[in-house]
């Protein structure tokens, strides 16, 4: 299978939308999604009257649950209440949120494949349990042609893909914190019941993204399925990182120290006779020729100049200031180790009226009503609790969380929103607050920018594509 050699990233919540994509796999590249709170994000673009959202919704293929949808949350009936309120995902989910992920889904997709016959793929985190059953599952009624995922340890998602597939029904084991040895707690889904039939889909090309040997290693001798290519992302990638080998130890600046143990000997990678794809800072003709000529890569997957193209999901004032600062060379990037809420380092770029600047994170009243990125956690009454760092501090301590793993999180659910246009506007008027997110590349891509305005996605892949083949 010759894949496309260029990968473009799945990036944050909407900023590797369908029209990102879209742009990308006609170019010739892989556009990809990125499956983040679409749920969420479908039901804001519905708020707003999004016309193309609703198109697509009207495809999806069982259309009460697209007229329920469009019933519930298309236009302002609710403009006086904000954005309405979704329910929470839990071990127990509701059936309309399982209806609203696959549609999701879908939509995205969808869009993305229109009008055109090139692959587009999506990026799911393996960090965001709860949702993935149902978004693949709805990626693939709209013909996915790749899964990508990060953040953690996918063994089983190559095995889920064969079912859902198939048809057959699939569950997804969750790490619950204080769960005992022996103890289970899953997520199910039946496509059968779900469609009323059975229908056998397309099985999607699975890349994990790895950030060491023994990771990579491992996902091929122990996931439960086919792995079809890797991506070997390095520390310099943006949003978020694997944590260095080595803890405890920072720059001055409060950053973590990446050494030699964090990198990858693709020499090893090579051995495992797998097509693999390179991420992180490959971005300029001299260090892509070394990529393909000399590690052996099949390609590369390239995020932070695509989130600065005029497709992109990100505010387009984010995106001209930010720019600017790269034109200017007063651009900072800050790995922070404590932002996220997962526990993983996160690149920030450091921009006034971010929650970058310490005023305005002290600032910000602190809510958890998105919860992507909770911990499951086993109660001392044996039931199984949500809890978030990033959450109302009372709240978190008394669901069992240590006061020290407060410090400094960011909710990264509400800002990834706030940065696509789509953030929480609260009856006091308080505005949630952007938190932007690049690679370390920006120091490396000011030759594909414009005299003015930002790049687009056609010529940044034409690029990058001339970069490989020359």
């Amino acid at each position: 299978m010759n894949h496309p050699k260029i990968i473009q990233g799945g990036m944050g919540i909407g900023v590797s939308n369908w029209k990102l994509a879209r742009a990308v796999s006609i170019s010739g590249g892989l556009g990809v999604v990125s499956s983040t709170a679409l749920d969420t994000l479908m039901v804001r673009r519905l708020f707003h009257k999004d016309e193309d959202t609703k198109r697509a919704l009207l495809k999806f293929p069982l259309k009460n649950i697209s007229e329920k949808i469009l019933d519930n949350y298309y236009g302002e009936k609710n403009n006086n209440k904000g954005y309405p309120q979704l329910p929470f995902f839990s071990v127990d989910i509701r059936d309309e949120l399982i209806a609203l992920t696959i549609a999701a889904n879908f939509v995205e997709v969808y869009l993305a494949k229109e009008g055109h016959s090139n692959p587009v793929g999506i990026n799911l985190l393996e960090k965001v349990q709860m949702p993935t059953l149902y978004s693949l599952y709805g990626a693939m009624l709209a013909g996915v042609d790749y899964v990508i995922m990060g953040a953690g340890i996918p063994r089983e998602i190559p095995g889920i893909l064969d079912k859902l597939s198939a048809g057959h029904d699939a569950e997804l084991n969750l790490y619950v914190s204080g769960a005992q040895s022996g103890e289970s707690y899953k997520m199910h889904f039946s496509p059968k019941k779900f469609m009323g039939k059975q229908l056998n889909l397309k099985r999607p090309y699975f890349f994990p993204i790895v950030s060491s040997n023994t990771l990579a290693t491992t996902l091929m001798k122990k996931s439960n399925g086919k792995i079809d290519g890797l991506i070997i992302e390095n520390y310099s990638a943006g949003g978020h990182n694997a944590p260095p080998r080595v803890k405890g130890v920072f720059h001055d600046n409060g950053s973590p120290v990446y050494g030699d143990k964090d990198i990858v000997n693709l020499d090893k990678i090579k051995e495992l006779d797998i097509p693999f794809f390179l991420a992180g800072s490959f971005v300029t003709p001299e260090i892509i020729s070394k990529t393909i000529d000399e590690a052996g890569a099949s390609g590369i997957q390239v995020g932070t100049i695509f989130a600065l193209t005029s497709e992109s999901g990100f505010e387009e004032s984010i995106k001209l200031e930010i720019v600017n600062k790269i034109k200017n060379n007063t651009i900072n990037i800050f790995t922070d180790p404590m932002a996220s809420p997962t526990g993983f380092p996160f690149k920030v770029a450091s921009i006034k009226g971010t929650l970058s600047e310490q005023d305005i994170y002290d600032n910000r009243p602190r809510v958890c009503n998105l919860r992507y990125l909770a911990e499951l956690y086993k109660d001392e009454n044996g039931n199984i609790g949500y809890r978030c760092p990033a959450e109302p501090i009372n709240e978190y301590l008394k669901k069992g969380g240590k006061i020290e793993e407060t410090v400094g999180r960011k909710c990264l659910c509400n800002a990834l929103l706030a940065n696509i246009g789509y953030g929480n506007t609260y009856k006091n008027g308080y505005k949630e607050p952007y938190l932007i997110t690049l690679g370390d590349s920006v120091s490396l891509i000011s030759h594909f920018l414009p005299d003015e305005g930002l790049p687009s996605a056609k010529n940044v892949t034409i690029q990058l594509k001339s970069y490989i083949e020359n």
